[in-house]
């Protein structure tokens, strides 16, 4: 995952530099020794128990760290999809709004962790120790937690669909207002009276026997109390400071995260001349409604099942970006480069893609209903089982488009719309889409 950076002129960096972040947040020279040898870098852990360990924001897509020692170490905002960490010592570990998309944790030891808006979607949990550890807000659709040990961990507001708990311990754990926990099989999940369901009452028996989980009776206790790791100030690299920037102009507050939308937004504000370079950013099932994302440089970003409703991406490079299923009715996308993008099965209902380039785009069983797509270029995009009903198609080009089951019915087209053969669309080829024809 790459780091959230602005672009800022030189004319604009006196004023802007407080919100500046580094180029990269991560100890470069820990980062290479983490990846290259796993034996090593516990050694260096061993010998040096009181060194920070700052990963955040650190690219280890993939990496094989099996038994890695990273206890405390803070590895906010990391990219860890699909990264081996099986019996991986994660005790105390910062690891909010953590990338753990698909990531093997087998027997890790991840207690007392700080796991605040992580995304472990389709994470692999089993025999993994989360005592005590903070998941609130966290995505945890399709995890397998079978036999994890989650007593008095904190789940509030997770996303629980599907995700399994089987034979897990659950005595104590918070799951206020957690999200979809009918959908989560909790199958021989121990359960006690300490344990807090999503209306913020005790689980009893019967609670627990409609969920095919087994009760426990226990002495009653409070909950645990959960407190944020301490964060050090990021570090800026001298070569990546502005043409005539000097150290003292060091930036000492941190862009906020995207993810934090409000903060977001009011930065947004703030300086709305900043350009946004955020390509390859990992945004998989994030909650972005809203957000001011117009004129971003996102290229090949990752938005799969990401909530964009009503969001301005205006005038975004989305080039090669991945929108696979996400939410985007009514988003603004006027405008922006989606050439080569996926968004089979996306919601774009009522969207403004008015004069967006789509070209080689996959919109496979996209809902575009009422979309504008007026001017928009969908040279040989493919629009297989798409749903443009009552869409504005009016000097659209869909050259080489393909049109297998696509709806176009009461879409409206004109004589400047061009037709997948190439030529202007006409009344007849109108009718025949059940389309709705304007000169």
């Amino acid at each position: 995952m790459k780091a959230h950076t602005l672009a800022i002129p030189a004319m604009l960096f006196a004023g802007l530099c407080a919100l500046t972040p580094s180029a990269h947040a991560y100890n470069r020279d820990q980062l290479n020794l983490l990846r290259s040898n796993v034996e090593k870098w516990n050694a260096m852990r061993a010998a040096q128990p009181e060194l920070p360990i700052d990963l955040s924001k650190a690219n280890l897509e993939d990496a094989n760290l099996d038994g890695a020692n990273l206890s405390e170490a803070n590895l906010s905002k990391a990219d860890l999809s699909g990264a081996s960490l099986d019996q991986a010592n994660l005790r105390k570990a910062n690891l909010s709004m953590t990338y753990l998309k698909r990531a093997d944790l087998k027997k890790a030891d991840l207690s007392e962790a700080w796991m605040v808006s992580a995304n472990l979607r389709d994470a692999f949990l089993k025999d993994a120790r989360l005592s005590r550890a903070n998941l609130s807000g966290t995505n945890l659709r399709w995890a397998k937690l079978w036999d994890a040990d989650l007593g008095q961990a904190n789940l509030k507001d997770a996303n629980l669909f599907e995700t399994s708990f089987e034979r897990a311990n659950l005595k104590g754990t918070l799951f206020t207002k957690a999200r979809f926990l009918e959908n989560a099989v909790m199958n021989d999940a121990k359960v006690s009276n300490n344990t807090v369901i999503p209306s913020g009452e005790p689980a009893s028996r019967g609670w627990a026997m409609r969920h095919n989980s087994r009760f426990v009776q226990e002495e009653p206790s409070a909950p645990a109390e959960f407190v944020p790791p301490v964060v050090a100030p990021p570090v800026i690299i001298p070569e990546n400071l502005p043409n005539g920037a000097t150290s003292q102009a060091v930036p000492t507050q941190p862009v906020p995260d995207v993810r934090e939308v409000e903060e977001w937004n009011t930065m947004r504000e703030k300086h709305p001349e900043a350009p946004i370079e955020m390509s390859e950013e990992k945004l998989g099932d994030a909650n972005l409604e809203e957000v001011d994302l117009s004129n971003a440089n996102l290229k090949q970003s990752d938005f799969e099942s990401a909530d964009l409703d009503k969001a301005n991406l205006a005038g975004a490079n989305l080039a090669g970006g991945n929108f696979s299923r996400a939410d985007m009715e009514k988003a603004n996308l006027k405008g922006a480069n989606l050439e080569g993008a996926v968004l089979d099965r996306a919601f774009m209902k009522q969207a403004d893609l008015s004069n967006a380039n789509l070209r080689n785009a996959n919109l496979f069983g996209a809902m575009l209903s009422g979309a504008n797509l007026d001017g928009a270029d969908l040279t040989n995009a493919s629009l297989f089982d798409a749903n443009l009903e009552k869409a504005s198609l009016k000097g659209t080009n869909l050259t080489g488009a393909n049109l297998i089951g696509i709806n176009l019915t009461g879409a409206a087209i004109s004589s400047s719309t061009l037709t997948p053969s190439g030529k202007p669309a006409t009344r007849s080829w109108a009718v025949l889409n059940n389309a709705t024809f304007t000169e």
